[in-house]
């Protein structure tokens, strides 16, 4: 994996100085919650600006919280309309051009083929929202396989939206293995949430604490998706790093 593949998600410690010490680039995360981009947006953009201080490269997360584009009740959707536009814009200003977006999908709330016939229209509508070299990646979070994302991307059938396959969550959401997952969206794959687990919950430890077979994933994601790009998302980012030093994985 090259250098300029590799992004730390924002929720790290110590974020910016690691990007800077290891030439990585950031993933914006401060949005996620959808507030900061309201009544904290000046505390917030001041923060953000800081961190993007010497580094050339970004990635922008998208707010998640309570955001579904399968909402049964048509003003929450709405809510979702207006929550993306806004990230959107907001990432255009600082002009990121790769959006990581949650799924929505929640099990047993959501029939999947109601599901990925609701997110299908709704994704069609919100690329409106987006440049032409633009991408929205639909991270999975809570699905148990690997088809129902991919079903979504092929149907919605624009060069800017695809898939950004979380490991983290794939291990501890579903009984398929990792690897499974990439073989089977590798065709749309635009990036990675990397980050490890016990499979007991989403804990989102670094690389080197947890029971994913990381050997086998990486050496698939260098066959099968050797454009994509890559976010330690961990709190402990700096283990993550050095892990992949140590396993050769990480090169200059």
């Amino acid at each position: 994996m090259k250098k300029e593949k590799l992004y730390i998600s924002t929720i790290a410690t110590n974020d910016h100085e690691l990007a800077l010490n290891y030439n990585l680039g950031l993933e914006i995360a401060e949005y996620c919650t959808a507030y900061n981009m309201d009544e904290h947006f000046d505390e917030v953009s001041k923060i953000v600006e800081e961190k993007m201080k010497g580094i050339n490269r970004f990635t922008f997360h998208a707010p998640f919280n309570e955001l579904c584009p399968a909402a049964i009740d048509p003003k929450i959707k709405e809510i979702a309309y207006m929550r993306y536009e806004q990230a959107f814009k907001l990432a255009r200003t600082y002009q990121i051009k790769r959006i990581i977006i949650h799924s929505g999908y929640v099990p047993t709330v959501y029939f999947k083929s109601y599901f990925i016939e609701q997110a299908v229209e709704f994704f069609k509508k919100i690329l409106q929202f987006i440049d032409e070299d633009t991408i929205i990646c639909l991270e999975n979070v809570m699905e148990d396989e690997p088809f129902m994302l991919k079903e979504i991307v092929e149907k919605v059938n624009d060069k800017r939206f695809g898939l950004c396959l979380d490991i983290g969550h794939a291990h501890v959401a579903s009984k398929i293995a990792v690897a499974k997952w990439l073989e089977v969206d590798a065709k749309y794959i635009y990036h990675f949430h990397i980050h490890n687990n016990y499979k007991k919950y989403d804990a989102h430890n670094g690389l080197s604490k947890g029971s994913i077979n990381l050997n086998k994933f990486f050496k698939l994601a260098n066959t099968l998706c050797a454009d994509a790009t890559y976010t330690i998302e961990s709190i402990d980012a700096k283990d993550s790093i050095e892990y992949l030093i140590k396993k050769k994985i990480l090169e200059d």
